[in-house]
């Protein structure tokens, strides 16, 4: 009796992307390459990431070769506030709920939707577990990046939409408090620019460290370069 013949698994998506993705002629090791592509895979498929980019080069005149290659995305939700833009917020918060509780009676102006930072394009190292890293290798990195990674070239110009009656309203209860006119400017920024407006706050440069296990699973911490300011009470 003839042995059955058992037909190979097909190859799964990363492997396919490993594969077709990985450059044949990089200055980079190719597994430096095929640590970077399982990052970026992990974070469009499992994190939601968009606008994801490889860089192999700085962005930085003269455009040196990067340590290794360095990924930029957009996360879903902001992944890093800093402390005084935490307190602006809690701030413009609580100038809302005053102006609900006028408006609506004492008994009113509950706690709402708290208000969300917009997200930002963040920078992606990819590293594995068993690498050892020190302070002068983070550095190298950090001197060949920006503060703020530069925007695919293929990116979408922002659309600007017309406001619901929520929105409206909400503007309208902001009125006394200010916090209209500073999400006026912005918005107007950012059809002037087509693209989302600075972040005052930001001005450290900093990395998203993905970490990947023997195992598969990535691990994420955020580093900057240099120290930032705590909050202050």
């Amino acid at each position: 009796m003839a042995a059955a013949t058992v037909s190979p698994s097909p190859p799964s998506a990363l492997s396919k992307l490993i594969s077709t993705r990985t450059p044949t002629d990089s200055t980079h090791p190719a597994h430096l390459h095929h640590l970077t592509l399982q990052i970026q895979h992990n974070l469009q498929y499992q994190h939601l990431w968009t606008a994801l980019t490889i860089h192999t080069h700085s962005p930085l005149s003269p455009h040196k070769l990067l340590p290794r290659p360095l990924i930029s995305g957009l996360p879903p939700q902001r992944l890093y506030v800093h402390p005084d833009e935490q307190v602006e917020l809690l701030a413009r918060e609580a100038r809302r709920r005053k102006q609900r509780r006028i408006q609506e009676g004492v008994k009113g102006g509950g706690k709402g939707d708290a208000e969300k930072p917009p997200p930002e394009r963040e920078w992606v190292l990819p590293t594995q577990v068993r690498e050892k890293w020190s302070l002068r290798r983070f550095g190298e990195v950090f001197e060949g990046i920006g503060v703020v990674p530069p925007e695919p070239a293929d990116s979408e110009p922002v659309i600007s939409r017309e406001k619901t009656q929520e929105e409206k309203a909400k503007d309208d209860a902001d009125d006394d408090t200010g916090a209209t006119d500073s999400r006026r400017s912005e918005t107007e920024t950012e059809g002037a620019t087509s693209q989302p407006a600075a972040n005052k706050w930001r001005t450290l440069k900093r990395v998203v460290l993905a970490t990947l296990d023997d195992d598969s699973t990535v691990v994420y911490y955020i580093v900057h370069d240099g120290i930032v300011k705590p909050r202050q009470n």
